[in-house]
């Protein structure tokens, strides 16, 4: 594992630990650049040691192209039945204190610390951060967030408060991925849970050549207006 400075360059990918779940790096900080620049080379954080955050880069791949998502029958009739809304970007910040506040089977604790929380709302506010959210009833009952850069979406989490909130959320934000053009979600590690969605593991060179590809010279966000996530089913 490389100790990386304030200003340290991210080593290269094939440096990465994939017996530590493709652990790269640990140091450096959460600054949009440092954050953007990341993830354009496949790098992530999650979690921390000693307050320090530590970067990944797994070798395969899980991702979610959005027009392989695979919808269950009783996700479909709930989908139908359109007895809830979808927004994006109006609760930011509530989502993501939610997925760290959801427990994980297996964890104990969460790697969202509130330095990653703030961390990711400086880039929603800068607009390269999004949540897709899912109300029941007047309250928010689950989504997800993540980052989109380019042509490429990058999932971080996700929760739910009611039955299938996550999954809804999920499905309309790969309605809106494939009307925008949008070709690929990095959903990072494998989970049973993903791939019974329809997510598939990529090697890295794949992942890798589809990331630049989709990035290409993306220099500012592209803006999500919050009403765009509505579709029929």
């Amino acid at each position: 594992m490389i100790l990386l400075g304030p200003s340290d360059p991210f080593p290269p990918i094939n440096l990465a630990r994939q017996d530590l779940d493709g652990l790269l790096a640990i140091g450096a900080d959460l600054s949009p650049q440092r954050l953007l620049d990341a993830y354009r080379q496949g790098i992530f954080p999650w979690g921390t040691l000693d307050g320090f955050p530590l970067w990944h880069c797994p070798n395969p791949r899980m991702v979610l192209f959005p027009d392989e998502l695979q919808i269950s029958r009783s996700l479909g009739k709930t989908l139908r039945q359109g007895q809830y809304d979808i927004r994006l970007n109006t609760a930011f910040s509530a989502v993501i204190a939610a997925c760290a506040a959801a427990p994980r089977p297996g964890q104990s604790g969460t790697w969202i610390t509130p330095d990653m929380q703030a961390a990711y709302l400086h880039l929603h506010r800068l607009g390269w951060a999004h949540s897709v959210e899912t109300w029941i009833d007047g309250e928010l009952a689950g989504g997800l967030y993540g980052l989109a850069i380019g042509q490429m979406f990058y999932g971080e989490s996700m929760f739910s408060r009611r039955t299938d909130a996550s999954k809804i959320a999920l499905a309309h934000l790969c309605r809106f991925l494939c009307k925008h053009r949008f070709d690929m979600i990095d959903c990072q590690m494998y989970t049973p849970h993903l791939a019974s969605l329809g997510a598939r593991q990529l090697n890295a060179v794949e992942f890798l050549q589809r990331l630049r590809q989709l990035t290409g010279e993306t220099a500012s966000p592209t803006p999500w207006p919050a009403d765009a996530a509505h579709f029929d089913w």
